[in-house]
């Protein structure tokens, strides 16, 4: 999807109207979560899409906030963005906890009527991570916000 550069970000997404995404991030790893922000909103004010930011503590609390917000909110999201970063440590907890965020997220996509991206970077090393913030590996702020506007669109379709 996006890459280093790429200046055609919107290239194949059907204009949207109306469209409204949560972003969902969390506390750890605040610089790293700064930039995958920066890049997700730089994408959605691109498509003029209306988003709200909302923060969580660690990535195992993503799958909570987005089944909250969705039951409670007044206006319901067309799609939730959850963006955090777990580097691997000297202890399994890192596998732990890309097992419970991943399954969590594939259960609200299986469950909910609206997408849910994942935007949590599972790295080795912080290097990696910004290897993935505009780096080699591109961006992925930015490709977790396109991934949002194309599955809103796809959403869409199916209901029109």
């Amino acid at each position: 999807m996006a890459s280093q550069g790429n200046t055609q970000l919107l290239q194949g997404i059907p204009p949207l109207s109306d469209a409204f995404v949560v972003c969902i991030a969390t506390e750890w790893n605040a610089t790293i979560i700064a930039e995958l922000l920066a890049g997700a909103t730089k994408v959605l004010q691109l498509a003029n899409a209306q988003y709200k930011v909302l923060y969580v503590p660690g990535a195992v609390e993503l799958t909570f906030a987005v089944q909250s917000y969705y039951k409670n909110a007044t206006r319901k999201p067309d799609a939730f963005i959850t963006l955090g970063t777990v580097i691997k440590g000297d202890t399994p907890h890192f596998e732990y906890v890309c097992s419970s965020v991943t399954q969590g997220i594939t259960q609200l996509n299986a469950t909910m009527p609206v997408p849910t991206i994942f935007g949590v970077l599972t790295v080795f090393t912080e290097e990696q991570a910004w290897e993935r913030l505009g780096g080699k590996h591109g961006h992925k702020g930015e490709e977790a916000a396109i991934t949002a506007l194309k599955m809103i669109a796809f959403n869409q379709q199916l209901f029109s």
